[in-house]
C-alpha cells in the first residue's frame, strides 16, 4: 500500500507544470561549446567570461548553455537598509534584470579564490570574485558566488548561483580573498 501511495505521489509531482517553456524544454537550450563545459574549471571560467566585458550586450545564449534548465540565481547581498531581499531568478529573469546594466556599463568579474567540494557528478564551489569597471583598476566590489554544479557524465551544468558581497562585518574568508 505504501508503494502504491508513493507511486501516485511521484506521478502527481511529475505531472505538475513548473517554470517556463525554456526551462522545461531542454531542446530549447542553446548547445554549449564543449570546451566551456568539459570540466568544473572550464564552466566556471566560461561563467565569469560571459558576463565580463566592455559596455554592451552579452552572449546570453552562451550564458543559457551553461545552465541546467530551471537553474536559479539568487542575489543575497543586503540593500541600503541592511536587509537582504532574496529573489530567486531564472536565467531569463537574470538576463532581463542584468541586460540594461551590462549594456550601459563595463563590467569585469574574475575569480580570485575557490573552495570546491565534489562527490561524483555533483559539486559545490565557493567562488570568490572581484568586480571591476576596467581590468586594470582596483575592484569596486568583491564577494562570493556559491555555485552548485552537476554533470550528466558528458558535461557540467550550473544548477544554481547565490551570491553575497564583501563588506564590514562580512569580510571574505582569508583563504578566498586572493591577491587580485
Amino acid at each position: 500500500m505504501r508503494l502504491l501511495g508513493f507511486a501516485i505521489l511521484l506521478l502527481a509531482v511529475l505531472a505538475v507544470p513548473t517554470g517556463n517553456a525554456r526551462a522545461q524544454d531542454p531542446v530549447a537550450q542553446p548547445p554549449a561549446d564543449p570546451a566551456d563545459v568539459e570540466s568544473i574549471d572550464a564552466i566556471l571560467t566560461a561563467l565569469y567570461d560571459v558576463i565580463s566585458g566592455p559596455a554592451g550586450e552579452r552572449d546570453w545564449d552562451r550564458f543559457r548553455s551553461l545552465l541546467v534548465p530551471g537553474a536559479l540565481l539568487v542575489p543575497a547581498a543586503p540593500g541600503r537598509d541592511g536587509s537582504a531581499r532574496l529573489r530567486a531568478l531564472t536565467a531569463e529573469d537574470y538576463i532581463t534584470w542584468g541586460s540594461p546594466f551590462f549594456r550601459d556599463n563595463p563590467f569585469y568579474e574574475v575569480e580570485i579564490g575557490r573552495r570546491l567540494d565534489q562527490y561524483g557528478n555533483v559539486a559545490s564551489a565557493m567562488s570568490a570574485y572581484a568586480s571591476r569597471r576596467d581590468p586594470a583598476e582596483e575592484p569596486f566590489q568583491r564577494g562570493i558566488n556559491a555555485i552548485t554544479l552537476v554533470s550528466d557524465g558528458t558535461r557540467w551544468y550550473v544548477v544554481s548561483i547565490a551570491w553575497d558581497v564583501d563588506r564590514e562585518g562580512n569580510p571574505l574568508p582569508e583563504d578566498l580573498a586572493g591577491d587580485r
